[in-house]
């Protein structure tokens, strides 16, 4: 780079070489551009992506293509909600430290979290055959929209013998071992045999480089305090038995092992809150099938459930409990790894483990499509063609999650 490329990238904010392409900004105006994008982003993940790339890369100049296409891929090599990670990164970037980026995760958090807590203390309420085939109807979503995803990610993460392979496996262990230790198990499992078995493909470039805010001394910090968080919760509770802190460490353990998308949190979340009884099959599918109705991130869902929940902390506690320790884990580990990941993202072993763990959790949504998924809200033949209806129009006919929830909902009226 020439002496007057390099001063340029000064007067911009960034170091000589840096995909950073405008000047520090503020907290306020990240939380404003966020909000903006909270109250308007529909369609899940990928979806998100595109809106944050028109609005922050190509119309606020935020950061630069190269740098953006950079940070989308390290967020979707780490577990966690990738757009969060994404969004709460670029607030960092703007807002010149965590400020921002927490003013970007609240602002593009809170409409979401805010309209399925809502229904989530309406649902007492809600009552009678209409409200009953309604609920029915969001179940019926929720299968749509799994299948697509398990349909899409498929083809993604799992194109050849090998990784399927792992996909399979992934699919044996979490039916012989149910919960959510055989969950993470298989998503351990796949790793170590990504990094025997997918070794073969080339290193994905460098895109370009990113300069944070962040030292190098707050990224081990951030590291520390999520590794002591997943050893030391479960130990607390285990000893306190506090549901509070259960409740805590359910969601924060689901937001760890989180890898390849929002949909997966599903059967992590499923291990975690169904299986002890405390939210019902029905009510759990329910709220996840409206969830797709929603703006936002996917895991605003977790405010549902905490509401929802019979054990106290529920309602307002337990939708603010469980929200935080969802998206916790991943905004972690992002402010912890940005320091380093320059130098992380070149090395085979490591986007061989995750090209494995990604394959597993292919294996680990496939199984949860048949149950709790399918089994619980497809009944009848009606029923399969109000699903299949739904995952066409998604796969196929590419239509907006929120009319799909919206006519699944009304069919469910109708066939129950």
């Amino acid at each position: 780079m020439d002496d007057s490329s390099a001063a340029d990238a000064a007067a911009n904010g960034g170091d000589p070489g840096s995909s950073n392409s405008a000047a520090p900004g503020s907290p306020g105006e990240v939380f404003w551009a966020f909000l903006k994008l909270g109250l308007t982003s529909f369609g899940g993940p990928i979806a998100h992506l595109g809106y944050f790339r028109d609005e922050l890369v190509v119309r606020r100049r935020w950061i630069d293509e190269a740098g953006y296409a950079d940070l989308v891929a390290m967020c979707q090599f780490l577990p966690g909600p990738a757009s969060s990670q994404v969004g709460f990164s670029l607030g960092i970037l703007r807002g010149n430290g965590l400020l921002g980026g927490l003013a970007a995760w609240l602002a593009f958090t809170t409409p979401s979290a805010l309209i399925l807590l809502a229904f989530a203390l309406g649902a007492a309420s809600f009552t009678g055959p209409l409200a009953s085939g309604l609920l029915h109807g969001l179940k019926l979503v929720a299968v749509a929209v799994v299948a697509q995803a398990v349909w899409g990610m498929a083809r993604s993460l799992t194109p050849d013998r090998p990784r399927a392979a792992i996909a399979l496996a992934a699919v044996v262990i979490v039916v012989f071992f149910s919960g959510s230790v055989g969950q993470i198990a298989a998503i351990a499992i796949g790793a170590v045999a990504g990094l025997a078995l997918c070794r073969s493909e080339t290193a994905a470039p460098a895109a370009g480089h990113l300069s944070f805010p962040i030292s190098r001394r707050s990224g081990v910090v951030a590291l520390a305090i999520f590794a002591t968080l997943l050893v030391a919760s479960p130990v607390l509770v285990g000893t306190t038995h506090h549901q509070g802190l259960a409740l805590f460490d359910a969601f924060f353990r689901s937001g760890a092992f989180v890898f390849g998308g929002g949909h997966v949190v599903l059967p992590l979340l499923q291990a975690e809150v169904v299986a002890p009884a405390w939210v019902s099959n029905e009510t759990f599918l329910a709220g996840y099938g409206l969830a797709q109705a929603v703006p936002g991130p996917l895991f605003t869902f977790a405010a549902y459930l905490g509401a929802v929940m019979g054990p106290t902390p529920n309602g307002l506690a337990g939708a603010a409990i469980a929200l935080v320790a969802i998206f916790l884990p991943g905004l972690l580990l992002v402010f912890g790894i940005l320091p380093f990941w320059d130098s992380l993202r070149p090395r085979p072993m490591v986007q061989a483990g995750m090209r494995g763990a990604n394959a597993a959790v292919v294996g680990i949504l496939g199984a949860a499509l048949y149950s709790p998924v399918w089994t619980s809200a497809v009944l009848s033949q009606r029923d399969f063609a109000v699903a299949l209806a739904g995952f066409l129009l998604l796969a196929v006919w590419k239509l907006p999650p929120w009319s799909v929830v919206a006519m699944c909902a009304i069919a469910g009226v109708a066939v129950l």
